[in-house]
This record gives C-alpha cells, sequence and structure tokens, in this order.
C-alpha cells in the first residue's frame, strides 16, 4: 500500500474534497484521483462518495481514515529517526498571522529553507484563525493569549503591547486614566476580546465596546491614526507611530501584561522533528526580546 495514497486520502478527507486536497498538497487534481481510485481498488472498498460540492466519508472510510492517520503519523517518525542528523526533508505546513507574520516569522521560516533544502515550507498568513486539522497543517504561530483547547503550545517568546490613540482622537474625547473610563470611549477591536490591564500584580479584564471592527492589526492601527478611537495594539506595530507622534500612549499607569508568541500544533504524542526545529529557531529569535519600555520584565 503506497504511503502517498494513505496521505492524499487522509487530505481528501480532512480538507472534503479532491480540489482543497490538491491546494493543500501542491499538486494536480487528477493526481489526487488517480491516488484514491488506486487506493480503492487495493483495499475493494468505497472510502469517499465524490460529488461537485465536494467529497464525504463512507462508513468504511471513516474508520479507515483514523488508521491510515496513525500509520502516517508511525512513518513520518520513523523516516525522521533514520535520518542523518541535522537533515530535515518533506513537507512543513504553517500558518502564521498576516499582521506580524511577514515581518517578524518571515525571515525565520526563510532561515529554515535555507538551512534544509530538502525541506519543503509552505506558509499562509491570514490574521484567521485556521483550524490546524481540518485544513491540515503541521503547526500555527499565534499571538497574545491563548485561549483553552486540545491543541499543544510552546511559548517562543513574549510580545509587549500598549493602549494607544491619536493626538487628534484624545483632543475631541479625552484620554481615560483607570480601565473602567474605556466603556466611556470607542474601542477598535478584532471582535468582541476582553482588553487585559495590571494594577500591580493584578490583572483587571474589560469589555470595550465600538463600532470599529477589523480581523487585521495594521487595519486597526489605520483607525487609531484616523482618530476613530482607542487601539490595544502590539509594540511591533506601532514603534513608528509612537515614535512620528501620530499615535500616543494612553493609560500607562496601567499597562498591558505581557503576551506571548506561540507555537502551537495538533495534538500528539510527540511533535515532528520539523516543528520541534522551528520552535527552536523561533525561541532563539525571540525569546530574549526586550521590552521597548527599557526592561525585559
Amino acid at each position: 500500500m503506497d504511503i502517498e495514497e494513505l496521505q492524499t486520502f487522509i487530505d481528501v478527507a480532512d480538507a472534503g474534497g479532491v480540489t482543497a486536497a490538491a491546494l493543500r498538497l501542491g499538486i494536480s487534481k487528477s493526481i489526487v484521483s488517480r491516488r484514491l481510485v488506486r487506493l480503492e481498488a487495493e483495499l475493494g472498498v468505497q472510502l469517499l462518495v465524490r460529488s461537485t460540492r465536494g467529497a464525504t466519508l463512507t462508513e468504511a472510510g471513516a474508520t479507515f481514515r483514523d488508521y491510515a492517520a496513525r500509520v502516517c503519523a508511525e512513518i513520518e517518525v520513523a523516516r525522521e529517526t533514520i535520518l542523518p542528523a541535522g537533515e530535515l526533508r518533506g513537507r512543513l505546513r504553517v500558518t502564521a498571522p498576516l499582521s506580524f507574520g511577514p515581518t517578524h516569522f518571515a525571515s525565520v521560516l526563510a532561515e529554515m529553507a535555507r538551512r534544509y533544502p530538502l525541506l519543503h515550507i509552505h506558509t499562509c498568513y491570514s490574521d484567521h484563525v485556521v483550524d490546524l486539522i481540518a485544513e491540515g497543517y503541521d503547526c500555527a504561530i499565534r499571538l497574545g493569549y491563548l485561549q483553552d483547547s486540545t491543541l499543544m503550545a510552546r511559548r517562543v517568546g513574549p510580545i509587549y503591547g500598549k493602549l494607544v490613540a491619536s493626538p487628534a482622537y484624545i483632543k475631541a474625547h479625552g484620554s481615560p486614566e483607570t480601565p473602567e473610563e474605556l466603556v466611556t470611549h470607542q474601542a477598535l477591536m478584532q471582535g468582541t476580546e476582553a482588553w487585559q490591564f495590571m494594577d500591580g500584580d493584578k490583572i483587571i479584564n474589560i469589555r470595550p465596546q465600538g463600532r470599529f471592527k477589523a480581523d487585521n492589526g495594521t487595519a486597526l492601527v489605520a483607525a487609531a491614526i484616523a482618530g476613530l478611537g482607542l487601539a490595544y495594539l502590539p509594540d511591533g506595530l506601532i514603534h513608528g507611530y509612537l515614535a512620528s507622534g501620530e499615535l500616543v500612549p494612553v493609560m500607562t499607569r496601567y499597562p498591558p501584561p505581557p503576551a506571548g508568541i506561540y507555537v502551537v500544533r495538533p495534538p500528539a504524542q510527540h511533535p515532528a522533528r520539523k516543528v520541534r526545529v522551528l520552535t527552536e529557531m523561533l525561541i532563539e529569535c525571540f525569546e530574549q526580546t526586550p521590552d521597548p519600555d527599557g526592561s525585559d520584565r
């Protein structure tokens, strides 16, 4: 039984169709279809019901998918075990935030590709939170405060942020002095997230309100500069605007607690070596990131 056929079947099952799996694998739809036909012929059973809307697992396919996934995972571990020391090959699919990824993580991924010429790295930059398992990613690089989930996470470095506004907004609406005063201000947010602030060692959670929302940090920076409200943003996005005076820090007596940069992966007993190597490279790059205010906290 061909391992590529098994992996292709898993990708079609998880992606919900031949077209999506072909994009994920970086091959043509015809190759995907041929692999599925060969696998079903060898097994003598239909694994998937294909239609113009996608592909769904048959009862036999649902059972076989779990066994196939375990086989592929074990073979991947075996391959890594017998590789020469320091060598990586195969494919690494990573998702990273669009607001921060191209400027802060792309160079690390490029260096990884340079070090390991047999490794294929496919990166998706998006501020949408990707379902790693359903969309077939090996790992994600995520920022902030992680929510509880079944995913495995490794912190690779700190990330600092500030509450900021434009001088025009402050002139028109004033500057809040305490977290409680935020309810009277317009907040620029990604969704319905809570904002956290430190009062000494105490963490204060506030759920602000606002009429302008965007799933991209760069868009929130633009809205803040335009004077639409207060924004809670990482220093990496706002450093230049603070230096130019287009944005100013607000409510500095109550700073946000340091957040984190994380590598998140699907649950498994052992992470793939390619994910471990990426994690180690990110730690080397970001773990000692200094606080822009002058300390490493």
